[in-house]
């Protein structure tokens, strides 16, 4: 079916005088709004206005444009219904070409007029063409010459009433409550992915509109292949750790759970020293640093092979290095390492339904702590324990990590058990756990725990505390020389 008349009502006008000359060589008469109307005539395009459809001029200072029964009933009548149209000596209307005012402005500019009249259009769709957005005028201009099929007319309809939804969620979402009795989750569809978690698993990569934060939606592809769904799920968890600290810091991930993570003034140090925590697992990680990656730390990176690589600038040396290896994908996150992990609502699925949650970003403040041991811990060991909570809070449950100085030694994570996380870490660490200071996410159910750190050389341990056997696991510090804090602070990460 070929449209004969179109009303056009637009904020974005983006591609729209090439679109409605189209539709003019097409024999289509166009009825346009006023400013539309008037933005055509400056570029040449005589157009009739939308006024001389319904009889009345723009009323409330152009607020009130489209919204007439006579323009309604254009659009919403069915073919059988169009003589009714006529005895009445209205015309009816078979394409409708509107997007909104900016949802931006606020529910007191918010668009009534243009979701109202696009919502009708998809709701006649078998007869009306509705163009909802300057993206789709290429593709509308291929079958102005030979009709709309009902596959693209359904194919319109959709994004028209997805774009409404949208629209009305995203003014709703700069009003509503932390946790309203109802959501709506505006994202839109960043891209379309090869596969989910395994091949035969479909997947898609959505994201916040205009959300200028430091983070993996942001990202910027210097090089390398399309990221995958593994990719973005572990460079999240690298760039959201990164955020932590403060001094030049490589963390290192890999499924979605740190295996090396170290702070030191120079940025090739930190790699060097977060690498040496286990120099198995990094084989095909990713890695985030939150300083400018140089020739000399690209020349170490090299050397071993990674997926992702994550830093807010790169020098023209280094992006060379990188070239030589095409698949490896190189990611710019201007501003990371000046921002810290953003105050949000984290949301996962269940089957049927979401959980929704403050994201984890309480402070770390060692004044509130509690020093149980008989052994008190110095200044140094306090700075140590605060790297210590902020590494093994981004390690699966059950977690501990062994740091000496500001650098992992050793990370045991994704546990049952607690005295599990500890042995695996332990025997990972080997020699380099003597001397170190160990972090858990959560208490310590049982004293065993504490024995098997003791017996792997550690000195001193910080956690939360709150077990109802606490008395016996301060006992057990006290007997292996140990210093204990508690932080009163859980970490849980599942």
């Amino acid at each position: 079916m070929l449209p004969k008349v179109a009303i056009v009502s637009v904020y974005d006008k983006s591609g729209l005088e090439n679109f409605c000359r189209e539709l003019l060589k097409n024999k289509v008469k166009v009825y346009a709004s006023d400013g539309t109307r008037k933005y055509l005539e400056q570029k040449g395009i005589k157009v009739e206005s939308v006024s001389s459809y319904t009889g009345f001029s723009e009323l409330l200072g152009g607020r009130i444009k489209t919204l007439s029964t006579g323009l309604h009933s254009a659009i919403l009548a069915r073919d059988e219904e169009i003589e009714e149209l006529k005895k009445n000596k209205i015309e009816p209307v078979d394409m409708v070409v509107c997007n909104f005012y900016p949802y931006e402005l606020g529910i007191d500019e918010m668009d009534i007029g243009g979701p109202a009249m696009v919502r009708a259009a998809a709701k006649n769709w078998r007869r009306v063409v509705v163009i909802s957005s300057p993206s789709q005028y290429e593709k509308a201009k291929k079958y102005l010459g030979k009709g709309f099929d009902e596959k693209i007319r359904l194919k319109f309809a959709i994004e028209a009433l997805q774009r409404t939804a949208y629209y009305d969620a995203m003014i709703v979402k700069e009003y509503e409550k932390k946790f309203p009795s109802m959501l709506c989750l505006p994202y839109v569809k960043k891209m379309d992915l090869r596969y989910g978690e395994n091949p035969h698993q479909k997947a898609s990569f959505y994201v916040k509109e205009n959300f200028n934060y430091a983070c993996i939606s942001n990202a910027i592809q210097l090089q390398g292949k399309e990221l995958s769904y593994n990719n973005i799920l572990d460079a999240n968890h690298a760039i959201e750790c990164l955020k932590e600290f403060d001094e030049p810091t490589a963390v290192i991930v890999k499924h979605a759970t740190p295996c090396g993570i170290a702070s030191s003034e120079k940025i090739n140090d930190a790699w060097k020293k977060a690498f040496e925590t286990d120099t198995y697992s990094p084989y095909g990680g990713i890695v985030a640093v939150n300083r400018k990656i140089d020739e000399e730390v690209a020349q170490e990176m090299m050397k071993i092979f990674l997926e992702v690589i994550i830093a807010p600038s790169f020098a023209k040396e280094a992006l060379q290095l990188f070239s030589g290896k095409k698949n490896l994908r190189i990611l710019q996150i201007r501003r990371l390492g000046k921002e810290k992990r953003k105050k949000e609502i984290e949301v996962r699925s269940v089957c049927g339904g979401l959980l929704l949650q403050e994201k984890d970003v309480k402070k770390i403040n060692p004044k509130e702590w509690e020093f149980v041991s008989r052994k008190k811990p110095s200044k140094e060991d306090i700075s140590s324990m605060v790297f210590a909570v902020k590494c093994v809070r981004h390690v699966k449950s059950n977690a501990v990590v062994f740091v000496k100085d500001k650098s992992t030694v050793a990370i045991g994570g994704g546990q049952t058990s607690r005295v599990d996380a500890v042995w695996i870490a332990t025997y990972k660490g080997k020699e380099r756990i003597k001397g170190s200071i160990m972090a858990s996410d959560a208490f310590f159910p049982f004293r065993d725990a504490v024995d098997e750190a003791a017996k792997a050389g550690v000195r001193a341990i910080v956690q939360p505390g709150g077990s109802i056997r606490d008395k016996e696991v301060i006992e057990a510090a006290d007997e292996h020389g140990l210093i204990m804090v508690f932080t009163g602070q859980r970490c849980f990460l599942h």
